[in-house]
């Protein structure tokens, strides 16, 4: 695990090793997510694909996230610092994720046509990339495409459990502080964001309309934090997309049906990123 810098800040990357002749899994995570949190349980699922279809993967954490650098501010006034964005999330804080730093850390990693597999905002900004710069082929867990009311009923009881006994050692926030060098920081820059008024007009189906890419939604029937209306959006736009629902899983189909996941994009991968 070593850090890459980018523009001057240092972003957690994680590398498993592959066959270099074919394009590399990226892997791009949650909301709340980090290079760390993709394993549960002992089980890395990025691993588990990487062996399965023979693959090279990267793994990284946003910046504020994992043990990446922190995002200045985080809660202040939204404004630029250069390359980077500062202060509290603003709207089209994926956009910039996908169209600014995701292509200038796949530069940095010498990657040119990766396989993108994204998860909620990971996922939501695999898509945006996808849609804007060529990539051998994109898969989706539970991506958002635009914002439901369960989504946003969900990050508020996310903020209820988080400022509820911050000390407790079971408690939301120092969970994850196991997985984030700044816990404050990973999850205010999530939270405030998708709780603003400004945000709930979010919509992306217009750029997923310019995806032509192999591309595969997959999506939990239990999903907490968003339901089948996200991928139905998605296939309007982009007809050629493939769509798996998962039984008895909810918003993190590598955690809640790790072998049935990895079973949809095995061949997937193999027959579409070769």
């Amino acid at each position: 695990m070593n850090p890459i810098n980018v523009h001057g800040v240092r972003l957690e990357v994680t590398h498993i090793p592959g066959d270099v002749s074919l394009p590399p899994l990226v892997f791009l995570h949650e909301g709340l997510g980090s290079v760390s949190l993709w394993t549960q349980r002992g089980q890395c699922w990025p691993e588990a694909l990487c062996r399965a279809t023979g693959r090279a993967g990267w793994l990284y954490s946003r910046r504020g996230y994992g043990q990446s650098d922190p995002v200045a501010d985080v809660r202040g006034t939204p404004r630029m610092q250069g390359f980077w964005h500062i202060g509290r999330h603003e709207p089209d804080y994926m956009h910039r994720e996908a169209l600014e730093v995701l292509p200038a850390l796949l530069e940095a990693l010498g990657i040119e046509r990766p396989v993108l597999v994204g998860h909620s905002d990971g996922a939501t900004i695999a898509l945006l990339h996808a849609a804007a710069h060529p990539v051998e082929a994109c898969a989706v867990l539970a991506p958002h495409v635009f914002v439901e009311d369960v989504s946003v009923q969900a990050i508020e009881r996310a903020r209820e459990a988080y400022l509820q006994a911050p000390d407790d050692p079971t408690g939301l926030r120092q969970r994850l502080a196991r997985h984030h060098r700044d816990v404050d920081n990973a999850f205010w820059q999530w939270n405030d964001v998708w709780l603003s008024a400004a945000f709930r007009a979010y919509n992306i189906e217009r750029e997923c309309a310019r995806i032509r890419c192999p591309l595969l939604l997959v999506q939990g029937e239990n999903d907490e934090y968003g339901t089948m209306a996200q991928l139905q959006a998605i296939q309007r736009a982009a007809p050629h997309a493939r769509t798996h629902a998962l039984a008895d899983c909810g918003h993190s189909p590598h955690r809640d049906q790790p072998q049935a996941l990895t079973g949809l994009l095995m061949p997937f991968v193999t027959n579409h990123a070769s």
